[in-house]
C-alpha cells in the first residue's frame, strides 16, 4: 500500500457518508450529534459544533470585529444567506481575515462533528447555512486534517479525559516557563471550567485549547485525571450441592478417629 493510498483509506474510514457525498458532488447538511457540516457541490462551506466557539465567537472575542457589527450583518443580511458577504463589503472585516477564521472554524467543528462518538450520520439535501459563501474545502481535506489533530493530540499526552475535565493547574518547578497563550490559559482555570470552557472564554478554537491543556499536562502544570479503577467482579455464588449439604455428623467422625487410632 503506498502513503497516498494510506493517507485516503485512513481519511475515508473518518465518515463514508461524507466521502460519499464529496464524489456525488452533493449540496445539503451533513448532521451530527457533535456537529454540522454544510456541503456545496460536494466541498464544505462551513462547519459549526456545540462543542466550539462559532465563528461569531472567534471574530468579536478576539476584537477582529464589534458584536455590534457582527450583529447588523445577522440582521441585514442572514435572511438572504450572505453575512459573509456583508460584513466585507460594508467594511466590517477585510477579506482574508475573514477567510482565516472561517477556515479555522470549519476545521474546528469538523473535528468534533466527525468524532467517533458522535453517532449516527444524517444528510439534509438542499440545506444551506445563513453564513453564505465565504471559502470552501474539499472534503478530503477536512478528512485528513480530522485524522491528523486526533493523532497529534495522542502524541502530545495520550491522556482523553483532559479533553472533558476540569483544568486543575498545578504550580510550576523552580525554572519552569509557560509561554503568554498558556498563562492566559492557566490564568482563567479555575479547576471547574472544561477545555471548552476556556475555549468559549478566551475565543479560541476548541481544538487549539484541548491540544494546550494536553501540552500543560505533559509538562507537569495540569493535573491528569486517570479513569476510575474498575471494580472486581462479584464472586460466583456457590453450587447449590454445596449451599444444600448437611452439617457434618460429629459422632461418626469421633468415632472413626478412635477406630484409626486403635489399628495404629
Amino acid at each position: 500500500m503506498t502513503a497516498a493510498t494510506a493517507t485516503t483509506t485512513a481519511a475515508t474510514a473518518v465518515s463514508p457518508l461524507l466521502t460519499r457525498l464529496a464524489a456525488e458532488r452533493a449540496t445539503g447538511a451533513l448532521l451530527r450529534d457533535r456537529g454540522t457540516l454544510f456541503l456545496e457541490d460536494g466541498r464544505v462551506v462551513h462547519a459549526e459544533s456545540p462543542s466550539t466557539p462559532g465563528l461569531d465567537v472567534l471574530l468579536t472575542t478576539g476584537g477582529a470585529l464589534a458584536p455590534e457589527r457582527w450583529n447588523e450583518a445577522v440582521n441585514e443580511a442572514g435572511a438572504r444567506r450572505q453575512v459573509g458577504r456583508f460584513l466585507v463589503d460594508s467594511g466590517g472585516l477585510a477579506g482574508g481575515e475573514l477567510e482565516i477564521c472561517h477556515l479555522a472554524a470549519i476545521f474546528d467543528a469538523a473535528f468534533f462533528a466527525l468524532s467517533p462518538g458522535s453517532g449516527p450520520s444524517r444528510f439534509r439535501r438542499g440545506a444551506t447555512h445563513w453564513l453564505g459563501s465565504v471559502r470552501s474545502v474539499p472534503a478530503a481535506a477536512v478528512e485528513r486534517e480530522t485524522c491528523r489533530r486526533r493523532e497529534l493530540l495522542d502524541a502530545v499526552w495520550p491522556y482523553p479525559l483532559l479533553d472533558t475535565a476540569p483544568v486543575v493547574p498545578r504550580p510550576a518547578a523552580p525554572g519552569q516557563t509557560v509561554t503568554a497563550r498558556q498563562r492566559l490559559l492557566l490564568e482563567q482555570a479555575d479547576g471547574m471550567r472544561t477545555p471548552a470552557d476556556l475555549a468559549w472564554l478566551l475565543g479560541r478554537p476548541a481544538f487549539h485549547t484541548l491540544l494546550e491543556v494536553r501540552r500543560l499536562a505533559a509538562a507537569g502544570l495540569v493535573e491528569t485525571p486517570h479513569a476510575p479503577p474498575v471494580p472486581a467482579p462479584a464472586p460466583e455464588p456457590l453450587p447449590d450441592w454445596i449451599t444444600r449439604a448437611q452439617p457434618p455428623d460429629v459422632a461418626l467422625l469421633r468415632r472413626l478417629r478412635d477406630a484409626l487410632e486403635a489399628s495404629l
